[in-house]
């Protein structure tokens, strides 16, 4: 039979960075188009994003004219994920993106960032709105009051879509020796796939919440990213998924099973 053109491959067989040997089962995690193996050790939660720019009503998102409304159920889904990966030992990193009260950050008429910003194009336009969004110290570039990092958590800020860019994310991660990264926030088809596209191309292992994260610009987006990322750049999973597998270990059926699988 022949197969549908743009079917992405799939298989039944976990992918990951090799166990070494010795080292306990590592947890598995329901993905597409393969599940992921994967050490609480060696793992990133990535918040991207949840300030009141992009998931508040009067943010700089909303203002601008884009749909927040999917965005409530998305919030709550990533405070289920955050609080499932803290009981899991798993570090959780918020990203925070803004650039400096007088924008210098954001590139100025020299860079492609200042024409394709909508927030800066939105000021532009109406000049009563000029420094409100994403200007640090501000309220649209805080974190939502119930994403507050907690002793532990790291919240590293970016200026630009990709978390990667001219951040400590990458020497942060690297440092920590993690390996996997499990991707959240808003918007799915901006800084949460060029954050996730990059770190593909820096060699990690990158799954995406397809639940927890919200686009902009309509359900057409949400489905082209993420076929885009379980057919190019990861692999993509569900909250329920995640929560249920970085549990696992937790029950005494579980520890045992793992102890199983390794013996054998």
């Amino acid at each position: 039979m022949t197969t549908p053109k743009n079917t992405t491959l799939t298989s039944t067989v976990p992918v990951g960075v090799p166990n070494a040997p010795g080292a306990p089962a590592p947890l598995v995690l329901p993905a597409r188009p393969e599940p992921v193996a994967l050490h609480a050790a060696n793992s990133a939660l990535i918040v991207v994003d949840m300030q009141n720019a992009y998931a508040s009503v009067g943010g700089y998102v909303d203002s601008a004219g884009f749909d927040i409304s999917g965005a409530q159920g998305t919030i709550a889904n990533i405070v289920r994920t955050v609080e499932a990966a803290r009981a899991a030992g798993i570090l959780v990193i918020f990203l925070q993106n803004g650039w400096d009260a007088a924008y210098v950050d954001a590139g100025g008429p020299g860079s492609p960032n200042w024409y394709k910003s909508n927030a800066l194009k939105t000021m532009r336009k109406k000049p009563e709105l000029a420094g409100k969004f994403l200007a640090k110290g501000g309220w649209d570039y805080e974190l939502l009051d119930v994403m507050k990092p907690q002793t532990g958590d790291i919240v590293i800020p970016k200026t630009r879509y990709s978390g990667f860019f001219n951040s400590t994310l990458d020497s942060t991660l690297r440092a920590r020796g993690i390996r996997n990264l499990v991707f959240t926030g808003i918007a799915t088809n901006v800084c949460v796939e060029s954050t996730l596209r990059d770190a593909f191309h820096l060699e990690y292992f990158a799954v995406m919440l397809e639940d927890a994260t919200h686009e902009l610009g309509g359900a057409a987006i949400q489905k082209a990213a993420v076929y885009n990322v379980e057919t190019f750049f990861g692999w993509v999973s569900t909250v329920d998924d995640f929560c249920r597998t970085v549990a696992a270990p937790s029950t005494p059926a579980a520890a045992m099973t793992a102890r199983e699988t390794t013996a054998a």
